[in-house]
């Protein structure tokens, strides 16, 4: 390197170090720097958190925005600033779902942390059909709270997580989404021992400040539901699974149980039940429900029969700021004494819930036959501890004693008419003619007055029996006690008891039919088809039958068998054994009843005078107007040809 590039590269240094040393920052820059380098890294910090919970957020949602919830009405409402000002949107600090088990000797319920909601209710009390836990509802269920503040942003609780706190007893479970620590969601759950009615409370603590002043009359309130199959005949469970809700201080209602339906109800309801054949989800308000939006469908499918769901809005007492809300939940069995309990000494019209009414008893006067007569004596006999097939032979027998005296006049009235046959036969010869048949007829009927004879008498007796027999229709489907109870081949009274099992879809017979054949039901059809026969001859009584019948009288059984099939083994054991006993009934009457005896008492009647009744005189009129009108159609007739 020559000399003039040594002095060159040294005035070039120097003007380096010159122009660095006029430009070197000042201590009030270099802080600057740092205090800038060091922001920037506290963000970069803060976003590798935020994406860090979002990961493990709940069901994989985004960072929690909880306190942006606040923050959005902090801006919005000055006089909420202070409460929000020390809040962080810092993401949900859950990392899994918890698990947290409350129990007694009747139900068993899961909460989980994610929406602080229960995610299963178990009844340890009974089984499926199959052996298995018996579950309400099993991660198949959702519920929760929606809330809006000033600025409209909405909070759902179902996204959010939970912290569990249990009570000193360990009986009461608080589930708490926290804000901060003065503002936080609570869902209480309190189960009483030996109970199935849990107490569910809704807290809102220290947050009317920030809240719309809708919610300080009311929270929006969403619960949905898988309805799980528990029992064999699963057409027949979804016929008796629907929604059913209570109107406040009014009737109970339901929306359709064969096809899809949505309901809104304007009118505050007390209650909402998502209910199966024999078990119930029910929400029960401490005050009421308004606005409530109900949807049923249908699910085609072998584990779950119907999906349910439910908006309503409850209405919330305020104190200071927190809100409040009350309900209870009635986790367990549609049995009828049980939940007529519940309004055990309540008085006051509005707070009675009426929730035996979810029971299928029949319409109002079956209901009543049920109500205050089937089921006291079911009751009665079951607290003997006798078996259910047992209780049921002794239930026929009871009802039968008691019906006796009408079997035994309506007997009587086809007796009389019997014993009268031969002279009824001879009024039919001496008239054998199709145009002499008026004549015939009223022939007849004079005999009969003449004799003291009421045709119609042996009617009456037999519809009088009819509301207990349909009572005991609706009773048997519906009855929790017959529920997985065995009685000879039957395995469950409450379902039907197949001797025979085929599979695959027979147009017509699979669905009115199905593919089996119940024992008890074709012993009944059996046994009703003998009585019809037996029946048919102790009332002939001479007279012309209409033509077909006899055919008619036995295809009656046959459709009862074909209706019945489906049915609890319960309902046909019950037929089986009422008709089989009404035959011995009426066997037993013959031989007690002398008709020497009886035809003689009606030939004396004969010699007395008689003063026609107002029916047999309106019958006689009838009778000779349409004679009149046979004979005047006659000769119009013949002067025709």
């Amino acid at each position: 390197m020559d000399k003039n590039s040594i002095i060159g590269f040294f005035l070039i240094a120097g003007v380096f170090i010159l122009f660095f040393f006029l430009n070197k920052p000042t201590e009030a820059q270099l802080a600057a720097q740092k205090h800038y380098q060091d922001s920037i890294a506290q963000v970069q910090k803060l976003q590798t958190e935020n994406q860090k919970s979002a990961v493990t957020e709940s069901k994989g949602q985004a960072a929690d925005s909880s306190n942006n919830f606040l923050k959005v009405e902090a801006v919005a409402d000055s006089s909420a600033q202070a409460a929000s000002s020390n809040l962080t949107a810092k993401a949900d600090s859950a990392t899994k779902e918890q698990i947290v088990t409350l129990e007694n000797g009747d139900v068993k319920i899961d909460v989980s942390s994610f929406g602080g909601q229960m995610v299963s209710a178990q009844l340890k009390n009974y089984k499926r059909y199959d052996g298995k836990p018996l579950y309400l509802f099993n991660k198949d269920a959702s519920f929760g709270i929606i809330l809006k503040n000033r600025a409209g942003v909405s909070f759902s609780t179902m996204s959010k997580s939970f912290q569990p706190i249990f009570s000193a007893d360990k009986k009461t479970l608080t589930m708490r989404h926290a804000f901060s620590p003065s503002q936080y969601v609570d869902f209480t759950y309190k189960l009483l021992p030996n109970n199935s009615m849990l107490k569910f409370d809704v807290n809102i603590v220290g947050m009317t400040d920030v809240l719309s002043r809708d919610n300080a009359e009311y929270i929006q309130v969403d619960w949905a539901e898988k309805l799980f199959r528990q029992e064999k005949g699963i057409d027949f469970e979804k016929r008796y699974s629907k929604i059913h809700f209570k109107y406040l201080g009014g009737d109970v209602a339901d929306l359709s149980d064969s096809k899809d339906a949505k309901k809104e109800i304007a009118d505050p309801v007390k209650w909402i039940a998502f209910k199966g054949q024999y078990f119930t989800t029910t929400l029960i308000s401490d005050y009421s429900l308004s606005n409530a939006s109900l949807d049923s469908r249908v699910l085609e499918n072998d584990e779950f029969l119907k999906y349910f769901s439910a908006s309503f809005y409850s209405p919330v007492a305020v104190t200071g700021k927190n809100l409040s809300a009350g309900f209870r939940f009635y986790l367990g069995p549609v049995e009828f004494s049980k939940l007529r309990k519940l309004d055990a000494g309540v008085k006051d019209k509005d707070q009675q819930l009426d929730m035996d009414k979810l029971v299928p008893l029949g319409w109002t006067l079956f209901r009543w036959v049920n109500q205050y007569f089937v089921i006291p004596l079911f009751n009665l006999l079951s607290s003997w501890g006798l078996g259910m097939g047992i209780i049921i032979l002794l239930m026929t027998i009871i009802v039968k004693l008691i019906l006796a005296p009408f079997t035994f006049k309506s007997f009587m009235s086809s007796a009389k008419m019997r014993v009268l046959r031969p002279q009824v036969q001879a009024l039919t010869a001496k008239f054998p003619k199709q145009d002499q048949a008026m004549e015939r007829q009223k022939a007849t009927m004079d005999l009969y007055s003449r004799a003291g004879v009421n045709p119609m008498s042996g009617c009456l007796p037999m519809l009088l029996p009819m509301p207990i027999l349909l009572a005991l229709f609706s009773f048997f489907p519906s009855a929790i006690e017959l529920r997985q109870h065995s009685f000879l081949w039957a395995d469950d009274l409450s379902a039907y008891d197949a001797v025979i099992q085929w599979g695959g879809n027979i147009p017509l017979i699979t669905k009115y039919f199905g593919n089996h054949i119940s024992l008890f039901c074709l012993l009944m059809t059996a046994t009703n088809i003998v009585y019809m026969k037996f029946n048919m001859d102790q009332q002939d009584t001479g007279q012309q039958q209409i033509p077909g019948m006899k055919l008619m009288m036995y295809f009656m059984p046959v459709m009862m068998w074909v209706f019945l099939n489906n049915y609890p083994s319960g309902l046909t054991y019950y037929y089986f054994i009422s008709t089989l006993f009404t035959i011995l009934l009426t066997v037993a009457f013959r031989y007690m009843v002398n008709e020497d005896k009886v035809l003689a008492k009606l030939e004396e009647n004969k010699k007395k005078p008689k003063k026609k009744s107002g029916f047999m005189a309106r019958l006689e009129e009838a009778q000779r107007v349409q004679q009149q009108q046979a004979q005047a159609k006659s000769k119009g007739g013949a002067k025709k040809r």
